[in-house]
């Protein structure tokens, strides 16, 4: 006879079904309209990536096979670097207009707004523009609209974070000090409901510094669900980011990112 999940893992994928019709009922929750390539029916795949900032080297230690996955939200971090580096160009800071979309596409994962810096981004030409600028190298941009299907690696997202968090390393950043400052600010505020993810790997009352994004996918009704940021481990300042596709639900896309990410710190 099959044994029967413990009353906390009960109460835990509760309050994650619980959120996520939440998130879904105030449109926070993105709605299950891709429909391109789809992950392995029946299989969930997870790829993790980390660099110790506090450690010698300048080389993540990949997890997995590091291919492409649908980055669902966590491209919105791309999306506001892109706006940035866009502002530092015109030799301007951000809009009052800008900020009031920016400041909940991150912290509130809001998808008008990310639907409207998209389009003032310039789309996918103008993320791949943005991105040959802050060294990835394996991202490329959702169709039309379709943000959410960007594709990336787990290898790109830490080269990402470290444009936001790592300036006093060996490779420079185009971002400039106020635009990292702006992104790891909003990256630190992200709401209580949104902090699960890499954070489950940090240390015991360390802050959440992180974006999450999850998506299900029409074709398969399997999930995306990933999760990038930085965590302290050891009193090791990390990168960490993790991509999954193919879950069954929501919730147990979540609990393989944290089960990752702890693996990947360990």
């Amino acid at each position: 006879m099959p044994s029967l999940p413990s009353p906390t893992a009960r109460v835990r994928a509760g309050a994650l079904l619980a959120s996520a019709a939440t998130l879904l009922s105030a449109g926070l929750l993105q709605p299950a309209t891709a429909a391109a390539a789809s992950p392995v029916k029946g299989a969930a795949h997870a790829t993790a990536a980390v660099l110790d900032l506090d450690g010698t080297g300048r080389t993540p230690v990949i997890h997995g096979e590091d291919r492409a996955y649908d980055t669902a939200s966590i491209v919105k971090v791309d999306i506001l670097a892109a706006l940035l580096l866009q502002a530092q160009d015109a030799g301007r800071q951000l809009t009052a207009r800008e900020r009031k979309l920016a400041e909940p596409m991150i912290r509130r994962s809001d998808n008008t707004a990310a639907d409207t810096l998209w389009r003032q981004i310039g789309r996918a030409s103008g993320l791949a523009a943005a991105n040959r600028r802050l060294g990835l190298t394996a991202t490329t941009g959702g169709p039309g609209n379709r943000w959410g299907l960007t594709r990336t690696t787990a290898s790109d997202q830490v080269r990402l974070l470290r444009n936001v968090f790592d300036a006093g390393g060996p490779a420079p950043t185009a971002l400039d000090a106020d635009s990292r400052a702006y992104v790891r600010t909003l990256m630190s505020r992200v709401l209580p409901e949104q902090s699960w993810g890499v954070s489950a790997a940090g240390a015991e009352g360390a802050g959440r510094i992180l974006k999450n994004g999850w998506l299900e996918r029409s074709t398969t009704g399997r999930w995306d669900v990933n999760s990038v940021g930085e965590v302290t481990v050891g009193g090791h300042r990390c990168l960490v980011a993790v991509l999954t596709d193919g879950s069954a639900s929501m919730s147990d896309g979540v609990a393989l990112v944290e089960r990752t990410a702890r693996a990947a710190v360990a």
